[in-house]
């Protein structure tokens, strides 16, 4: 779980607007910063199946948000998946 601080510095790094908090790429920072603490836990606990469940959703919901966010703009999509090192 992300603490008030982290969310809040990952919306800050990610923002497009400065009153900026639900756009699609703050979406995905926080998405991507749960993912990798999730992906930590799981490298510990391996028969953690209910959380492996959990990271899954939230990798199709990241994926929906980049598809979206291609489909919309993707200049934007492009920087992003650079600042996130994503893929490609």
């Amino acid at each position: 779980m992300l603490t008030k601080q982290q969310k809040d510095k990952v919306i800050s790094e990610n923002r497009v607007q400065p009153a900026d908090t639900g756009s699609a790429e703050v979406q995905v920072a926080l998405l991507s910063e749960r993912i990798g603490q999730l992906s930590r836990h799981m490298a510990a606990a391996k028969n953690d199946h209910h959380s492996q469940t959990g990271m899954m959703k939230l990798v199709g919901q990241r994926k929906r948000l980049l598809a979206y966010l291609k489909k919309e703009d993707s200049a934007r999509y492009e920087k992003l998946i650079q600042k996130l090192g994503l893929r490609k």
